[in-house]
């Protein structure tokens, strides 16, 4: 096996989403997937395909929307018997959707699902609805927040040996539920 390469440029710290082409990038589960696969290092179609278990044409195909939506790139090039591979990467290591769209909303879930179902392991999965005030909501907000992030840099500073851990998948969500009105009003 080749070695992978390395980013070319390094990735921005925090892309925020906002243009229409990119809500519509995040729209599809494979593609969802395909960020979370290039969350790590950069990636070629074909490793990509194997890793998703999904057809390089495929593949392919939906990193150019994500390429054209400004949420990859090509990190690299190399030339592979009688052409040209490219290895793609994320055009930042987050991304803020400050205003999500139900469609991306749902590919995410999807994709999350999807990643479930083909885990390994064991998994942690649940859904609690809690009664919480506006300060304690933003409270758990914060700390559910900061231990990601502590998660995150903590990987991210033992570098070395930790090509050979397992990545886990992580989604964090708190919301507020619509009040029993607003939902009457949308019937």
């Amino acid at each position: 096996m080749s070695e992978q390469p390395s980013p070319a440029q390094p990735a921005e710290d925090v892309l925020e989403i906002g243009a229409p082409e990119q809500f519509a990038a995040l729209a599809h589960p494979l593609r969802q997937r395909l960020l979370f696969a290039l969350g790590h290092r950069p990636a070629a179609a074909a490793g990509l395909a194997a890793q998703l278990g999904a057809k390089k044409g495929t593949v392919a195909h939906h990193l150019k929307v994500l390429r054209e939506a400004g949420l990859v790139r090509v990190a690299e090039t190399r030339p592979v018997r009688g052409g040209t591979e490219q290895y793609y990467q994320r055009t930042a290591r987050r991304m803020l959707v400050t205003e999500p769209r139900a469609e991306g909303t749902a590919a995410m879930f999807a994709a999350v699902a999807q990643e479930l179902e083909l885990s390994p392991e064991e998994h942690v999965l649940s859904l609690r609805h809690l009664r919480l005030s506006p300060a304690k909501a933003r409270e758990l907000g914060e700390t559910l927040t900061r231990l990601v992030e502590e998660a995150e840099e903590e990987a991210a500073g033992a570098a070395e040996g930790a090509e050979d851990q397992p990545v886990h998948g992580v989604l964090v969500a708190l919301y507020r539920q619509p009040s029993a009105a607003a939902n009457s009003d949308s019937a």
